[in-house]
């Protein structure tokens, strides 16, 4: 059940699944080979970043909300911050909506490099914050997620992390 809804007795699906599965198929797509520019929907994989001059992706970075419309978050290993991430890549989509989504780690450029950026306040994740990241970085930590549970997803770009290399 998502976004505080009773069961599913109609059989329909959830939308935030349907658009996970869809961004599963436009990366794997990628690996072979004016709208809204974040639209979820957007082929090839490589349009978010530029609609008219497509760059190498091999990842659709998003976001999913919950019920009170805040950005879900989970931790990932490291020792440079508190290590908590709201984007997201999907890796699988199985069974009855659910799914192993990589947590991707944000990045600010600093003087010296890219940096994994600490988005953590005081209360939790600092939206604020998100204003800061110019990149992302696969992590090795993935989580399994109900995608019913979830009331929005929102594309953010179209990135190569390397992941088919």
């Amino acid at each position: 059940m998502g976004c505080g809804k009773k069961d599913d007795v109609l059989g329909t699906s959830s939308c935030v699944c349907e658009v996970v599965r869809a961004i599963k198929d436009i990366q794997d797509s990628a690996e072979d080979n004016c709208e809204c520019e974040t639209n979820c929907f957007s082929e090839p994989l490589g349009s978010l970043v530029s609609p008219t001059k497509r760059s190498k992706a091999d990842t659709r970075v998003f976001v999913l909300k919950t019920a009170d419309g805040s950005p879900f978050h989970a931790f990932f290993r490291g020792d440079d911050c508190a290590c908590v991430s709201i984007f997201f890549r999907v890796e699988e989509v199985f069974d009855n909506c659910c799914a192993v989504l990589r947590v991707l780690a944000p990045v600010t450029n600093t003087h010296s490099g890219r940096e994994t950026l600490d988005i953590t306040g005081q209360k939790g994740v600092d939206l604020g914050k998100i204003c800061e990241v110019d990149g992302f970085r696969r992590t090795s930590d993935c989580i399994t997620v109900d995608l019913k549970c979830f009331c929005a997803v929102q594309c953010i770009a179209d990135v190569d992390l390397d992941i088919c290399d």
